[in-house]
């Protein structure tokens, strides 16, 4: 990847919530919000405008939702991994909740990330599931509460501070991002403050009666808790 993502970072993007024109707005809010704070965004875009962002907003890391463990041959309807590197993909999610996989076919998408200098953006439930994944050496890990994605519940601290951990005693070179139930940018700051190396949150931002005044609050969260760990040395 031409440039390095840096840490701490935001991570938002539009799953079904908005298309089309709308889904452009959000990470045009985006893109002004990575300017205005100095703050890398990963942002995970639709596959009808992932070109189009690609394109269009050269501060955003636009990953791509999925794809599956396939090279080009037969596949009708699946989606390529080397397709969304040629339309602009910096990276991929894999293993999201509502797009599960076998732990084989995580492994064998992650190699595929490996060798297209894709981003693999890879997602667990449980502290178990984070740990176990970790072993495939992905370059993020999602750790995320299943039942707690598209809530207005974020997990709580315990969980947080215990996966972190979990995943860093076994390869510390992971990025470790907490999603899942992120409403209010308090939990943008604590959740850095607690080792995360990001933040995520999606719904709670589109569900919400303002989405650009709280994506900007979001992302001055992650602006608030680089500068106060730099002026605590950490």
């Amino acid at each position: 990847m031409n440039k390095k993502l840096r840490i701490p970072y935001f991570e938002t993007g539009v799953k079904c919530y908005i298309y089309g024109e709308e889904e452009i707005e959000y990470a045009a809010a985006c893109e002004a919000c990575a300017i205005k704070y100095d703050i890398d965004i990963l942002f995970i875009s639709s596959y009808t405008n992932l070109k189009t962002l690609s394109e269009q907003f050269p501060h955003l890391f636009i990953i791509a939702p999925y794809m599956d463990n396939i090279k080009p041959g037969r596949g009708i309807g699946m989606v390529l991994p080397e397709s969304l590197k040629a339309a602009g993909a910096r990276g991929v999610v894999i293993n999201h909740s509502e797009k599960p996989m076998m732990l084989h076919n995580i492994k064998g998408c992650i190699d595929r990330c490996r060798e297209l200098d894709l981003m693999s953006f890879v997602c667990a439930d449980t502290t178990e599931e984070a740990m176990a994944i970790s072993q495939l050496h992905p370059d993020i890990m999602n750790p995320e509460p299943s039942e707690l994605i598209g809530t207005d519940q974020s997990p709580d601290m315990a969980y947080v501070t215990r996966t972190i951990k979990a995943i860093k005693n076994i390869d510390n070179r992971i990025i470790v991002e907490i999603a899942a139930g992120i409403t209010k940018p308090e939990d943008v700051y604590k959740f850095i403050l607690a080792g995360s190396a990001g933040v995520g949150s999606a719904s709670g931002i589109l569900n919400s009666n303002n989405p650009a005044k709280l994506l900007d609050e979001m992302v001055s969260a992650v602006r608030l808790a680089k500068d106060d760990m730099e002026k605590n040395g950490k």
